[in-house]
């Protein structure tokens, strides 16, 4: 038996490219290491990726997901505030995003995908794929699935990318992620948080901190350093010092702190002959501006767009079959990127975020950009910001840039 397309990974990129490759009649196979549900971090949604769950079947509003209406930054250190909310972006954009628990979330998009005829195999991890010119073996430790097509899925394991050896980290980026999840928040301080659902980011030394309210009266807090070295006791020490997160948590129960490294990083191959990457296989940045799983359904979607009449027609195999792919998610991953990067190295937060009086074009550039809304050519801030990174001495540049 022979697939149309293997997809390995079942998280939200996965999930969008079997989604909608079977909604087309092609016979897809999506394979995951893991069981869902299954914890993961990276909880915070963007406004441009808002549209494609309708197509996905996903229904976000009555899922047990919160309203997301922008982000607020805050400097504990100097008492400076500003929120941004996304409908005060350049017209076009989505207005919104959920703050989501990615265990039900990730768990409901695959649902979706197997309600639209995409088969699951779930808890068997992918040791190898072989390809020929008919095709290729996706190989694991209990079976082998043939399949005319490959999508890599696997998030910050990036098969195709680690196996290679194609893997180029951003020096420039955060280094790790030290986080963990307050329970039973005090009721009246969690109908504060989800009144507008912002996530919010807080300025420290050397990195930044993010507190996200989530359904349930539950609240994610993180830490990011680009320091080497980090352990635990890191985001201990935060949380014991931050006034603003001592008061959000009072009387509220906590998980054991959990690290992530080296989490920043490009894939310097994201597709070739009959294989493609989407999501964090293909790059991911630093989670300041929360654009992870947005990008990842929002590659998945293009890559989709582009596989299906491929294979439909025969064409499956052609050698730069994703480059359009590849260049259009470049726009973002560049476009995000310099952002992070004047977050880390120049001034951008307090001469701009934290202005008084910020000119209003900028302004409503900048929060399209934190929206996700990069494909545009009437945003005179992205532009500005791409041309300072290019002329940033070391810039890294993201997948796919030449």
């Amino acid at each position: 038996m022979t697939y149309d397309v293997v997809v390995i990974g079942g998280g939200p990129g996965g999930s969008t490219v079997g989604n909608l490759l079977a909604q087309q009649g092609h016979r897809v196979l999506i394979l995951d290491k893991e069981t869902f549900p299954r914890f993961h971090i990276g909880e915070s949604l963007l406004p441009c990726g808002m549209p494609i769950y309708d197509r996905l079947g996903v229904d976000l509003k009555a899922g047990p997901f919160q309203y997301k209406a922008g982000a607020e930054f805050l400097d504990e250190r100097t008492g400076q505030t500003a929120t941004y909310d996304f409908s005060d972006a350049l017209s076009g954009g989505a207005g919104f995003a959920y703050q989501v628990e990615r265990a039900t979330f990730d768990h409901t998009l695959l649902q979706c995908a197997q309600r639209a005829g995409a088969e699951t195999v779930l808890g068997q991890k992918v040791l190898d794929v072989k390809f020929d010119d008919q095709g290729c073996d996706v190989i694991t430790a209990e079976a082998a699935y043939r399949a005319r097509y490959c999508v890599d899925a696997t998030g910050q394991d990036a098969f195709f990318a680690r196996r290679s050896r194609e893997v180029e980290p951003f020096g420039d980026f955060g280094k790790v992620a030290a986080f963990c999840h307050f329970e039973n928040v005090d009721e009246t301080i969690h109908a504060e948080l989800c009144e507008r659902g912002y996530i919010k980011v807080v300025m420290i030394d050397d990195g930044w901190a993010w507190l996200i309210p989530l359904r349930g009266r539950k609240l994610s807090c993180g830490v990011v350093t680009r320091q080497t070295g980090v352990t635990t006791e890191w985001l201990d020490a935060f949380i014991a010092s931050s006034k603003v997160v001592q008061r959000l948590t009072r009387g509220a129960s906590r998980t054991e702190g959990r690290l992530l490294r080296n989490f920043s990083y490009r894939n310097r191959r994201p597709y070739g002959v009959r294989w493609a990457c989407v999501g964090d296989a293909c790059c991911f940045l630093d989670p300041v501006f929360s654009s992870g799983v947005s990008l990842a359904v929002l590659s998945g979607e293009r890559l989709s767009n582009l596989l299906s009449p491929a294979l439909k027609e025969g064409r499956e195999a052609e050698p730069e079959l994703m480059a359009a792919v590849s260049r259009d998610m470049d726009t973002a991953y560049r476009s995000i990127g310099a952002l992070i990067y004047s977050f880390y190295h120049t001034q951008i937060v307090h001469n701009l975020f934290f202005a008084e009086n910020p000119a209003p074009e900028f302004r409503a550039g900048l929060i399209s950009v934190l929206a996700g809304d990069v494909w545009r050519n009437d945003n005179r801030f992205q532009d500005m910001l791409l041309k300072s990174a290019r002329r940033a001495k070391g810039q890294a540049q993201p997948a796919g840039s030449q």
